[in-house]
């Protein structure tokens, strides 16, 4: 299933789709806020451009390191 790319909040299964990972690891960075998500009424959503965020955040990780 692809992803609209005109979306500007994704669900935490299309996030995971984006980024290539799982959606279990997608919730857990969800939960613990190293990937930024919002509440819309009941339902979470993550900001498409906090995925570019969290990678960016991923690469300057790798840098230091």
């Amino acid at each position: 299933m692809a992803v609209d790319p005109t979306l500007i909040l994704l669900t935490v299964e299309e996030a995971a789709r984006r980024l290539g990972i799982g959606r279990t690891t997608c919730f857990r960075l969800v939960s613990t806020g190293e990937l930024e998500s919002v509440t819309v009424g009941r339902l979470r959503r993550v900001p498409a451009d906090a995925l570019s965020t969290y990678v960016a955040t991923l690469r300057r990780a790798t840098l230091a390191a």
